[in-house]
């Protein structure tokens, strides 16, 4: 934890990780038990954060202090470009439902997490908040990054008419345990973590990679984004949202080369260019958040090496889970 002063302090207070089932809300929750606070839970299937009603219910029923939305409908490239719809309802319903309810039920703050996709593809590097809405958006997530930006300008509405407590923060990408590792609707590290492992085992000559391997991206480790978002509960309080991320990216190729590093994969890398890059570059500025007195610590290669570890002892129940699962 950095430097700034305390301005909410989280010692017996009654918090809910909305999403808490997943990598991001799960290592919040890690980062949480560390806080003496008491958090309160729902399982999805008694809790859907797309329904207002369930929603309003269980906000009044467990009454909590503090929130942390880090739900969210997410996927790759493939999984926005297949599901448009789904994408841009399912994150707009879980922004309008848990800000709303939040505010109705009198929690004293709540954190919203967005996502780095929410600025203009061509935007200046390293992209800072004031880019919002200058440009236009990645075409292959734009219904995910417009249900995004919607929940940051509900959080910033709720703070302009009603004085609610509520700040966004956008995470750039993430990786680390707990993550999917759908062979098709993951994100890149997931994906890649998974493709070279099971070209190890089979032995496989070659591992093909989307892209051509150019596009620039920054990665950080969900648990220093579940430690920074534990930061900005107690230690900021503002209408803007703040960046996080390491302020540092590399090429896809490089990337790639250091998963299979990890991974222990000594095969080709390959690219398919038939496939699409996304945005040419990704980088956050994070000055400001450093300047509170937070920034990132843990290695790339460290990180990934802690979600390999993750990977290797939930792949049996992975694989299983594929083969039984369609992809959507």
């Amino acid at each position: 934890m950095g430097g700034s002063p305390v301005i909410f302090d989280l010692r017996g207070k009654r918090v809910f990780v909305a999403g808490h089932g997943g990598m991001v809300g799960a290592a919040i929750v890690r980062r949480l038990e560390r806080e003496n606070c008491d958090l309160v839970f729902a399982a999805r299937r008694d809790l859907d954060l797309r329904r207002s009603d369930e929603v309003d219910r269980f906000m009044a029923q467990a009454k909590p202090d503090a929130v942390f939305v880090a739900a969210g409908k997410v996927g790759g490239i493939r999984a926005n470009s297949t599901f448009p719809a789904d994408f841009i309802a399912d994150n707009v319903a879980i922004a309008l439902n848990t800000v709303g309810a939040a505010h109705r039920c009198n929690v004293k703050k709540l954190v919203y997490l967005g996502s780095s996709c929410i600025y203009p593809r061509l935007a200046p590097q390293p992209m800072t908040p004031d880019m919002l809405l200058s440009g236009p958006l990645e075409p292959t997530n734009q219904w995910y990054a417009i249900a995004k930006i919607a929940g940051i300008k509900m959080c910033q509405a709720y703070r302009l008419q009603h004085g609610a407590d509520f700040v966004s923060v956008m995470p750039t990408n993430l990786y680390g345990p707990g993550d999917n590792y759908h062979p098709e609707d993951s994100h890149v590290p997931a994906a890649l973590v998974r493709r070279f492992h099971e070209a190890k085992v089979s032995g496989a000559a070659s591992v093909a990679v989307w892209g051509t391997g150019s596009p620039q991206r920054e990665f950080l480790a969900v648990d220093d984004l579940a430690d920074a978002c534990v930061f900005v509960m107690k230690c900021y309080s503002d209408l803007a949202f703040l960046n996080i991320g390491t302020g540092k990216d590399l090429a896809i190729a490089e990337f790639a080369r250091l998963v299979a590093e990890v991974v222990g994969y000594r095969g080709k890398i390959e690219f398919d260019t038939s496939q699409p890059d996304g945005a040419p570059r990704k980088l956050l500025d994070v000055s400001r958040i450093n300047a509170l007195g937070w920034r990132a610590t843990t290695p790339l290669r460290d990180g990934l090496q802690h979600m390999y570890a993750d990977f290797l002892a939930r792949y049996a129940a992975i694989s299983a889970q594929t083969e039984k699962q369609p992809s959507h």
